[in-house]
């Protein structure tokens, strides 16, 4: 039996006077204003699709920093979910901000937002290795720390920066880095993210946006691209995402998407990415399954 590990959920709150909007970037998620759905939602939704893990991701465009939400949701589901919440990387207190969420909040991971979709939100300070985050990078890699990092491929060379003073820093792609199929094969521009491959903490999300996102792109075989990526960082290194409720549609829905379009995968190949993966990079349980 598979032990599904969703690695990319949200979680709104209908309460605004317990947790107050402070959007990263000041504009409120187009999804969170239409969509929401709180932890409880979430879990049930989570049942629906025979997910028994799942990443809570800091809702950053609607909490911004404060990580209060998803934190409370951790503790009230401490066997269901794990956490990835988001600091300021570039505030002097950012160490001692991580240390308080990943300690005492039990937080998992930090996400970082380098350049996305509908918020705009742009690389901070002078990029990812702003000389103010040398500390946030000694910690989260001495503390074998996950960093789910939200980018475009054309961004590449700012995580670059970071990973050649970091090699061993494990890495989560949102998106899967949003790789850019531009052209149809030979895929020249699949370049850009395969510089990554080099590094063996470098993990890919699978999502609903990610195929959404090659499947756009002219003359693109969204198969044929999910096996470069496989073939270059290896099924070790992937991983699902539902992206729910960002992503339309179910979290089962989401699910049977991601699993339908990785169909080709051995089986022992695609227990990794539907569970396996992520239970060992978080720590989890379900990696002896």
């Amino acid at each position: 039996m598979t032990h599904y590990f969703d690695t990319h959920t949200h979680a709104v709150s209908r309460d605004t006077a317990a947790y107050p909007v402070r959007p990263l970037g000041g504009n409120r998620s187009e999804w969170s204003r239409t969509r929401p759905v709180d932890a409880d939602g979430l879990i049930r939704h989570l049942d629906e699709a025979g997910v028994r893990t799942a990443a809570l991701v800091q809702a950053s465009t609607v909490y911004g920093y404060d990580n209060s939400y998803a934190a409370d949701a951790l503790a009230k589901y401490p066997d269901r979910l794990v956490g990835v919440c988001s600091v300021d990387f570039l505030s002097d207190t950012a160490v001692t901000d991580l240390r308080y969420w990943l300690e005492e909040r039990h937080f998992a991971g930090v996400r970082i937002r380098v350049s996305d979709g509908d918020t705009k939100v742009a690389t901070p300070g002078a990029g990812l290795s702003d000389e103010r985050m040398g500390a946030v990078w000694d910690h989260l890699d001495s503390h074998r720390v996950p960093v789910c990092v939200q980018m475009h491929s054309k961004d590449t060379h700012k995580l670059l920066a970071v990973l050649e003073t970091h090699p061993d820093l494990t890495v989560l792609l949102d998106h899967a880095g949003r790789p850019n199929a531009a052209g149809g094969p030979p895929y020249p521009r699949l370049a850009e993210i395969e510089q990554l491959t080099r590094y063996d903490g470098v993990h890919l999300k699978i999502t609903p946006a990610a195929l959404r996102r090659l499947g756009d792109e002219p003359g693109a075989d969204v198969t044929e691209v999910l096996r470069r990526l496989a073939d270059g960082f290896g099924t070790r290194c992937l991983m699902w995402g539902s992206d729910f409720p960002a992503s339309r549609g179910t979290a089962l829905h989401s699910r049977e998407l991601v699993e339908s379009r990785l169909s080709w995968l051995a089986e022992d190949q695609l227990r990794d990415v539907l569970g396996r993966n992520a239970a060992r990079v978080y720590g989890t349980s379900g990696d002896a399954e």
